[in-house]
């Protein structure tokens, strides 16, 4: 497989650096890198940025984080391997990413979850991972960014 074309941030090189430093910013902030790594994939899963999930998998292996969370984190719901904190960053993850599948795109009980583990800045924090994953996925997707390229 090969990609469609160069990727848009380096065809514009003045772009690069501005993503680049909100990717930094957002994982300053004081929220549990695996736990942003897993919103990452999941969001990439959902996106099917194969270029993404790709990196999400390589980071979270080099993490230390076992094969059954990484493994398991489309099923995250169903698997007994995250955290209550976890679950809501993923549900709040999941809705804030398909924001047009239902009327209310995320319901009251979706963000009360997540406030009830979160504070501001932790939120602020996680959907800015949400928001950075999906420009991502949006770049590296349409143009068929070959996975393990990077």
């Amino acid at each position: 497989m090969q990609a469609r074309m160069k990727n848009p941030a380096t065809v514009i090189p003045a772009t690069m650096q501005p993503i680049q430093g909100l990717m930094q910013a957002v994982q300053s902030q004081n929220v549990p890198e695996e736990l942003l790594d897993l919103v990452h994939l999941r969001v990439s899963q959902i996106n099917g940025c194969s270029f993404c999930v790709d990196g999400g998998l390589k980071k979270l292996r080099k993490l230390g984080v076992s094969d059954e969370r990484i493994g398991l984190v489309s099923a995250w719901r169903e698997a007994p391997y995250y955290t209550d904190a976890e679950r809501a960053a993923l549900q709040l993850a999941e809705a804030a990413t398909r924001l047009a599948d239902r009327a209310d795109a995320v319901p009251d009980e979706i963000w009360d979850a997540a406030t009830d583990h979160f504070d501001e800045q932790e939120l602020a924090t996680i959907l800015l991972m949400i928001a950075v994953t999906n420009l991502f996925n949006r770049l590296n997707a349409p143009i068929r960014q070959t996975a393990g390229t990077w």
